[in-house]
């Protein structure tokens, strides 16, 4: 077996040459990211072969990675925010005028805009949520994109109760009750009474009740739901009776709810562009699958499936329905990207956002289940290098965020570095994940640094009885609650792990909900306190404290490599620090990374290389796997 040449670290971290494209409403022109100054911004095209491609937005201090046509084709829009602080703001772009500036359409100090979308019905005018008359409270607003022009048509009843916008005028209000109730209510066009709809059972939905898309006659509200079933099939809620019914399921998937599949934030119903009318819903089991409610959608997704042997993941359409862009998630050829009009069964290759990977260089991501030691079934991915005897190799168990997240089929970065250099990567979807129905997921309440941890060691386990992995060389990394899972496997499990990695994790469960936003706390009612618990609670508090790895600082022997932003936002930079300060003063081998302009999580191209040229060289000198 021959090896690949080893791969430079840049050009699996570096930005992609073209990434994230859509179509605009009228069909005539795409946009896309790439870089400029060495920064994700947003470039337009005409949508024809060969068209001269011009950059549209000038940030040059940090990428961008979201925008959105508006129906106007002068004004175009983006988020961003400051330094990764995640207190986005809403700017416009003049298509008309190459010589404008952007503008700042939220310019509020401190506030944050989230769930951006146009207004049904209204040209030129978008809805969003905004904290700027009280940092805890989301008041809704129309935005006038022309004039800028800011109009509040529902303000906040109080924490954790925001509006969206329904149809004809309707609003929905949606809160979390103080049991953690899910609790959604209408208030009609010209009314001031606000009339109950229904509760969903909160202890069912740690993230919340997702999707929740309002119809297009504006009388149903489409949801995920695990009413009288494990798994979340899609239902849609009578907006006037509370009655929910099933609209549609899979027998074996769960409707992929938390959007993992393709971009986290986004819905997994598809509506149609020219109608509005749902047309398709995305399913997701070691695969995605996505079922079709409407004939001409199903032709154009036969089609479009003939394009690539990947998943099909972010789709947009101009608003007749016929001309699409498709991009493609796939395990080893990134982001590929084509254009198609379905009018003409015309399609054409818009790019590929890495053309330098050749995906015959990179590792398969294999599907495994991997038996807890209770019985419980974790569904996993394995992957393995190319080229190389699969046998004693140096592994790293790489443990996802959230926990309420999920690991799946897709391209990741540093899974690919890491296969390159000569490691298995293993990806355990542990208790506490989401995607695997509700009992699954249900089953870490009360297992932080307990249960959940004992799958990730029976996941090593397994790997080390298949004989994929060298006992004596296995890391555990991750981000977030995957950086305190990296933490517990150095401080409660230190016999098990070679090294650890954490990155921007948690240190200290009780000071991490302590420091938590006044805006998320009644979000967290049905995740971090009904599955770790009240820090107010003094007995609640001492079980949080002994999961957590700020009290086992002293088990620690092992070499530990901890990187943080320093205005994270989630995760505050005095999590990480107390851990440096403390093992620091005990003389343990630990490096410590810390990146004044980044948050929860990097975005700056040279920070990502510098990170994981760093994690290269710790993890070569640690495991001996292969480094440039």
């Amino acid at each position: 077996m021959t090896a690949p040449q080893l791969i430079s670290l840049e050009e699996f971290f570096d930005s992609p040459e073209r990434t994230g494209a859509s179509i605009s409403p009228d069909g005539n022109r795409i946009a896309f990211l790439a870089p400029w100054k060495n920064r994700l911004n947003v470039w337009v095209e005409d949508n024809a072969p060969g068209a001269e491609a011009r950059c549209v937005t000038a940030d040059e201090t940090r990428s961008v990675h979201e925008y959105l046509w508006t129906d106007d084709p002068r004004w175009l829009l983006y988020l961003q925010d400051s330094g990764g602080d995640e207190n986005h703001h809403v700017f416009r772009v003049d298509l008309d005028d190459s010589d404008a500036d952007a503008v700042d359409l939220t310019p509020f100090p401190g506030a944050r805009v989230y769930g951006l979308q146009r207004a049904r019905g209204k040209k030129g005018v978008f809805t969003l949520l905004l904290n700027a008359r009280n940092i805890a409270e989301f008041d809704l607003y129309e935005l006038d994109i022309a004039t800028g022009e800011l109009t509040v048509i529902g303000e906040s009843p109080g924490l954790g109760k925001t509006w969206t916008a329904g149809v004809g005028g309707d609003l929905i209000l949606f809160e979390v009750t103080d049991e953690g109730g899910m609790k959604i209510s209408r208030r009609k066009k010209d009314s001031d009474v606000v009339q109950h709809v229904t509760t969903f059972d909160g202890s069912d939905y740690p993230m919340g009740v997702t999707p929740t898309e309002i119809s297009a006659d504006g009388t149903g509200l489409y949801v995920g739901s695990t009413t009288d079933s494990d798994l979340t099939r899609l239902a849609r809620v009578d907006l006037d009776t509370g009655e929910e019914t099933v609209v549609d399921s899979h027998p074996t998937l769960e409707l992929d709810a938390s959007r993992r599949a393709v971009e986290q934030g986004d819905s997994p119903l598809i509506f149609s562009k020219k109608t509005g009318e749902l047309i398709g819903a995305r399913y997701l089991g070691e695969r995605q699958v996505i079922h079709t409610f409407d004939a001409d959608f199903a032709d154009v997704l036969k089609n479009l499936n003939t394009l690539s042997d990947g998943d099909i993941g972010v789709l947009s359409s101009d608003e007749s329905g016929q001309k699409w862009i498709v991009t493609f998630t796939h395990d080893r050829d990134p982001g590929v990207t084509y254009y198609y009009d379905h009018s003409t069964a015309e399609s054409r290759l818009l790019f590929r956002p890495y053309p330098h990977l050749d995906p015959n260089d990179l590792a398969p991501m294999t599907p495994v289940t991997i038996p807890a030691r209770d019985g419980l079934e974790l569904p996993s991915y394995l992957t393995l290098p190319v080229g190389i005897e699969p046998a004693g190799l140096p592994m790293v168990l790489l443990v996802h965020g959230g926990p309420w997240y999920r690991d799946s089929w897709k391209y990741v970065p540093f899974v690919q570095f890491l296969a390159n250099r000569g490691y298995a990567v293993l990806q355990v979807n542990f208790r506490g994940s989401t995607g695997y129905g509700k009992a699954h997921t249900k089953a870490a309440i009360g297992e932080f640094a307990g249960k959940m941890h004992d799958d990730l060691i029976d996941g090593v386990e397994w790997a080390v009885a298949q004989g994929y992995a060298d006992r004596e060389r296995v890391a555990i990394m991750g981000g977030s609650y995957g950086g305190y899972a990296a933490l517990v496997g150095a401080a409660f499990t230190p016999d098990v792990f070679a090294a650890a990695v954490d990155y921007v994790g948690i240190s200290d469960l009780a000071n991490f909900m302590h420091t938590q936003p006044p805006f998320v706390r009644a979000g967290i009612v049905n995740n971090w306190y009904r599955y770790v618990g009240d820090p107010a609670d003094p007995e609640q508090e001492a079980d949080m404290l002994a999961r957590s790895p700020i009290t086992r600082l002293d088990d620690i022997t092992k070499p530990l490599l901890i990187a943080q932003g320093a205005n994270d936002a989630r995760v505050v930079k005095a999590e990480s620090d107390n851990v440096v300060e403390k093992l620091r003063a005990r003389g343990v081998d630990i490096d410590y990374l810390v990146y004044d302009d980044e948050g929860h999580g990097f975005v700056n191209p040279e920070n990502n290389i510098s990170f994981y040229r760093a994690v290269e060289k710790f993890l070569a000198e640690h495991l001996g796997g292969q480094k440039v």
